[in-house]
């Protein structure tokens, strides 16, 4: 777990850093870099790579296997102290805090800085590269990059699409990203699917929804994975999260994907609260969130 690379991180020298960012740097030509060329990768002397990369198996940073070489490549652990580094450097975090989520493809936490963040690390990849490679735009095209490649490309597009979209949409802050790893505000909330509204807090809660995804579309993006477990209410509102799929406006299935996070979202509400939501030809929805109007959806009031 992250919480354990944090502790792991004050036992490491730079010249250790200097180790895994060669690991790291290799893995662009090959899934397992030959030992012999990572003193030409760390820029530390083979004396030196020897006793850093005995610390660092040690520590579950990196794995070797002998093929037709002796290989190393950085484990999850690894990719995961190379970005907190990074992070720490640049004053975005100041200590590590509890788990705030973990999940398939992500694991959230708390961390502080000038106030509580939130720090997200991908994984899309991680455990089922192949599965993530049918479902995602940005997999890698060689299968060496495999899965710190997909979760880097995952985590520069959420954070590219909460810079466009903050604050005119109700999603998280975005502070940083670095590899795999994002940074961005904490928000206060209870996930959508854990929530029991009261009847007259339905529509009201639905129509909060839909408006944001209207104004991210204006904004020139789809959110493409929408669902009840996507979205935080609280007694502020609604906040939007979870953007690595997110696809532009202008995108060929731009419009597909917009109709299936409609349908999403309103079978969740059917489901959950049977009787309380309107039926609404989804071709009406989708073309009031594309156009940012619902005034004629009487249905919605």
């Amino acid at each position: 777990m992250a919480r354990n690379v944090a502790s792991v991180m004050q036992e490491l020298a730079p010249e250790d850093f200097h180790l895994l960012s060669g690991v790291e740097h290799g893995m662009r030509f090959s899934e397992w870099v030959n030992r012999e060329k990572l003193p030409q990768f760390s820029r530390l002397t083979p004396e030196e790579v020897d006793f850093r990369l005995s610390r660092c198996l040690d520590r579950k940073l990196v794995e070797r296997k002998t093929i037709q070489y002796e290989g190393v490549r950085l484990r999850m652990d690894g990719y995961d102290v190379l970005a907190l580094r990074t992070f720490a450097e640049r004053g975005t975090i100041e200590g590590f805090g509890v788990p705030l989520g973990v999940g398939k493809e992500s694991d959230v936490y708390e961390v502080q800085s000038y106030r509580p963040m939130a720090l997200k690390f991908h994984r899309e990849g991680y455990t089922n590269f192949r599965e993530v490679r049918r479902e995602r735009d940005y997999t890698a095209e060689k299968e060496h990059l495999s899965w710190f490649y997909t979760a880097r490309k995952a985590a520069e597009r959420e954070y590219e699409a909460l810079e466009a979209l903050y604050p005119d949409v109700s999603v998280p802050r975005p502070e940083d990203q670095n590899r795999h790893a994002l940074v961005m505000e904490k928000i206060d909330g209870v996930e959508l699917s854990r929530t029991r509204l009261k009847p007259e807090q339905v529509r009201p809660i639905l129509k909060m929804i839909l408006r944001e995804l209207t104004r991210a579309y204006e904004l020139g993006y789809v959110h493409a994975d929408m669902s009840q477990y996507n979205v935080f209410v609280s007694e502020e509102g609604i906040t939007i999260f979870d953007w690595p799929q997110a696809v532009p406006a202008d995108h060929e299935n731009a419009e597909e994907f917009l109709g299936r996070d409609v349908r999403n979202l309103f079978g969740y509400f059917e489901r959950k609260y049977p009787g309380k939501v309107p039926e609404i030809d989804e071709s009406e929805l989708v073309a009031a969130v594309r156009e940012g109007s619902f005034e004629h959806l009487a249905e919605l009031e």
